[in-house]
């Protein structure tokens, strides 16, 4: 009896076992820890997205991990009035997400807050009569658009999965093997993407890069490095009014008792913003493409923080205060009485940006951005946040803002149905510019103006070189001005080169950057934009496929086979 029992005993712990070990085979399967993709693509941006869609589109198995909980990056966190320069550049997935758009806006239902023959749209992303695509565009109905897009893939979408930094990336013989996230997830590929705006992936896989700006020296331009100068001239003699558009009156005081350098400087100003044309670690600032209403409905007023400090906008009053005139004409440029850019979206919305000296962008709160862990990355983002309200509440409220332009400021507030938070803010931060890949070729001020020209274009580039402003320091008068902002427009759109898209071979050979792509500061700046992001992703992912295909590096695969696939698919490379 006593043996017949134990038998019974082994039998259920057997039994037991063999369920754990099965359900947890079912488990890691369903992780997608026991498959090797083809396409993994880390980073769920514009680019990213479009990656995806060519991946599946080509028959490859693909996988598409977003650290987050919304995929779309800016596009979908905010930046609704696309810096495009040239729409003609645009072909490919990226333009049939405008088309998409365009039919989105086409359909009654999606007109909630106001009727689509009251809307009216302007400047560079104007929808002219009978033109396919449309531009503009509120952050849910990009994000609509892209799950329709991508619902009709065989894509694998993961959510809320960061690449384990430290560790997480395992290359054996100058290939990434697979990445592993902090979760402990793994995911096996033959070839990676990095669509990250922070270059994450290409950092861990040991990938060499860059931070802040070089010298002017070092790549032979003329608009990289510090640029104190209100005025310089570009390589082909384009005029660039340097911190032109976006700077101080004459004569606002930086110190926290005016005219006492002793009480030290009023927050984030330096004193000396180095010398001119020499490089730095410094970047552009960062801050929060707001979507904004002002319908009573649908409007969220503007909120005090619980951090607020009233210092921190010290330089705001100031600005103000130091006026000659009516408010509207203390600037030499525009007519404006709030320090922001309103453009008209859809929906009685807005995608509000920088504008003036003192406006949404914080001037020299994100250099650690790049290099910093999560938990600091989460804290600088929070930062920009608190920062952001405090001065929306502050134009909207505070008795040292004059009274029109608090009615104007008033009349605005977030919005109730567009992002996950009860404030209406996004979790998105507008990330300009982190880390940007070095590899064997490098875009530079040469390329944007056609002085050199790459043979191997996979997209074209289709804005100005612009940079928002990188620091505030004293200048000569003992005033405080701002130091960075570059402005040089007036040439046409340009190939980006294939070898700035992959690493030098020795440091990875199965890995594409279709974000961070190898080129200096000042180029980086006019690369930077959403549709272009989008076009690179798509070519990044045909590289990848036909490198499969042929069982090469991703540098090594033929030009011509490249150029034939991206113009059948509709990219525009001239």
């Amino acid at each position: 009896m006593i043996k017949t029992y134990h038998r019974l005993n082994v039998k259920k712990y057997f039994a037991k076992l063999l369920l754990v070990l099965f359900l947890g085979l079912v488990t890691v399967v369903a992780n997608g820890q026991n498959k090797k993709y083809d396409i993994v693509i880390y980073g769920g941006t514009s680019a990213g997205v479009a990656a995806a869609l060519q991946s599946s589109r080509m028959g490859k198995s693909v996988v598409l991990i977003e650290p987050t909980n919304r995929i779309g990056g800016l596009t979908t966190g905010g930046l609704g009035q696309t810096d495009i320069g040239n729409k003609q550049a645009i072909g490919g997935i990226s333009r049939e997400f405008y088309e998409n758009i365009k039919k989105y806006y086409d359909d009654p239902q999606n007109w909630k807050w106001e009727k689509k023959s009251d809307y009216k749209d302007g400047g560079q992303t104007r929808t002219e009569d009978g033109e396919p695509t449309m531009w503009t565009f509120e952050p849910s109905a990009a994000l609509a658009v892209y799950k329709d897009m991508m619902d009709r893939e065989k894509i694998k979408m993961v959510y809320d999965e960061r690449l384990n930094r430290k560790s997480g990336v395992e290359k054996v013989d100058g290939k990434i093997e697979s990445i592993t996230m902090e979760s402990g997830k793994t995911f096996k590929g033959k070839v990676f993407l990095d669509a990250t705006y922070e270059g994450d992936l290409m950092a861990s896989a040991g990938v060499s890069y860059a931070v802040g700006r070089e010298s002017n020296a070092e790549y032979g331009e003329t608009l990289n490095g510090v640029q104190a100068n209100n005025i310089n001239t570009s390589l082909t003699g384009l005029v660039s009014r340097n911190a032109y558009h976006h700077n101080f009156i004459a004569g606002v005081d930086p110190y926290v008792i005016k005219g006492d350098p002793t009480s030290g400087l009023l927050p984030n100003v330096n004193e000396k913003p180095g010398l001119e044309g020499e490089g730095d670690k410094k970047i552009q600032a960062y801050c929060f493409r707001m979507c904004l209403t002002d319908h009573p409905e649908n409007r969220i007023p503007f909120q005090k923080p619980s951090n607020y400090d009233e210092i921190n906008y010290e330089l705001l009053f100031r600005n103000y205060e130091a006026r000659k005139g009516p408010v509207g004409e203390m600037y030499h440029y525009g007519n404006s009485l709030v320090p922001w850019i309103n453009s008209s979206m859809p929906n009685r919305k807005t995608d509000t940006n920088n504008k003036f000296g003192f406006s949404t962008d914080y001037i020299g709160r994100n250099y650690d951005y790049p290099e910093a862990s999560y938990a600091e990355r989460e804290k600088i983002i929070e930062e920009h946040r608190n920062y952001q309200m405090g001065l929306m509440w502050t134009l909207a409220n505070h008795p040292r803002i004059p009274e029109e332009v608090r009615e104007e400021a008033s009349r605005w507030g977030t919005t109730k149905d567009e992002f996950e938070r009860a404030d209406g803010w996004q979790q998105q931060l507008y990330v300009r510019e982190a880390r940007r890949m070095v590899s064997d070729y490098v875009m530079t001020q040469h390329n944007c103006e056609a002085l050199k020209v790459a043979d191997d274009g996979v997209g074209l580039a289709a804005y100005g070189m612009d940079s928002h402003n990188v620091q505030r320091y004293v200048d000569a008068n003992g005033y405080v001005q701002n130091e960075g902002n570059v402005e040089a427009h007036g040439f046409k759109p340009y190939p980006i080169s294939y070898g700035a898209l992959v690493p030098k071979k020795e440091e990875c050979t199965n890995l594409i950057v279709p974000v961070c792509v190898s080129s200096t500061h000042i180029a980086f700046g006019s690369i930077r934009m959403e549709p272009v992001f989008m076009v690179l992703g798509q070519s990044a992912a045909t590289a990848a496929a036909l490198a499969i295909d042929a069982n090469v590096n991703v540098q090594e695969v033929p030009y011509l086979n490249l150029k034939e696939q991206l113009l059948k698919d509709g990219q525009r490379l001239k």
